[in-house]
């Protein structure tokens, strides 16, 4: 059972009830918190309230109580599997899908469609198989899952040992002028928005770089490098600096179809055999056009 626990503040006073709460966790459908209204999970200062539409006011303290998911469910979904080996398998994620069930989560997930034909190491989570690293859902690109619980291990280890390079690209609001830079800021979770991150100096420590690679009208098209991975550490540094990633519903505006933001290049050590692996996944029709070919590996960053 998930909890979550908030109290209104001046500007969400007068808003629905299940309009608040679904933004409160963005990746529960609405049909859902609606659901959980009228079965009476939700209570409005300390009385049950059945009705989604309920009016809310400035101070009122509102619990949601977020009956548990069912078990993993293998599912036959479409996935576009850029490498697989005996001990792991790298994909494409698409902008929309969830990595791993949670609280709330009702449509097919990325681990239940790996495990349709397919088994997966057990972690630390149980509704987590294989998951060494994750994607937010509406971020598309590379995501690496282990396929034995040697590989999980090891990759575990890189990813906390930051030898794992990820590069993001990322559409922005604003033109930037610089060209590159480092995005050096704490992030912890907003204590007035418990649903979002924030910058904070309680936070933990968070480190982004990024490079300019095309500027357009009134949007920039980003190289992004996280050298931490920190919840939303993309999408909060670049808010951060007053760039928000377009089409982002939390820390910019959703006016955009999708979240411009996508996990382009991945570079780690195979966990059995050592060797280092490079893995691209295609850039999606709905970023800017730009001779991404010509950005060779070893000049994109530099070293140290």
């Amino acid at each position: 059972m998930k909890r979550i626990a908030l109290t209104i503040d001046s500007e969400h006073a007068g808003r629905r009830l299940d309009r608040f709460l679904a933004d409160a966790d963005p990746e529960i459908s609405r049909s859902k918190v609606q659901r959980d209204i009228r079965d009476g999970r939700v209570s409005v200062s300390g009385e049950v309230t059945r009705q989604p539409a309920h009016r809310l006011r400035e101070n009122d303290e509102i619990v949601w109580e977020i009956a548990d998911r069912a078990p993993l469910i293998p599912l036959p979904i479409p996935l576009d599997v850029l490498y697989e080996d005996e001990h792991l398998v790298v994909v494409d994620k698409p902008a929309g899908l969830v990595v791993h069930p949670g609280a709330g989560t009702e449509s097919p997930t990325l681990v239940e469609g790996l495990l349709a034909d397919r088994t997966l190491p057990p972690s630390d989570d149980p509704v987590r198989p294989g998951i060494v690293h994750r994607l937010d859902k509406e971020t598309s690109g590379v995501i690496l899952v282990a396929k034995t619980s040697t590989a999980l291990a090891h990759l575990q280890r890189q990813f906390a040992a930051r030898s794992v390079e990820k590069t993001y690209l990322a559409v922005v609001h604003g033109v930037i002028a610089e060209g590159e830079g480092t995005i050096d800021a704490p992030i912890g979770r907003d204590p007035a928005r418990p649903w979002r991150m924030c910058v904070r100096s309680r936070g933990r420590a968070a480190r982004t770089d990024f490079r300019v690679l095309h500027r357009l009208r009134d949007s920039t098209l980003l190289l992004v490098r996280p050298h931490t991975g920190r919840t939303h550490q993309v999408r909060v540094h670049l808010q951060y600096i007053g760039h928000p990633v377009q089409g982002d519903p939390i820390y910019g505006d959703a006016r955009r179809r999708r979240l411009m933001l996508h996990a382009w290049r991945i570079a780690v050590q195979h966990p059995e055999t050592g060797k280092s692996l490079r893995f691209e996944a295609p850039i999606p029709a709905e970023f800017p056009k730009y001779p991404f070919e010509e950005l060779v590996w070893e000049r994109m960053w530099e070293t140290g």
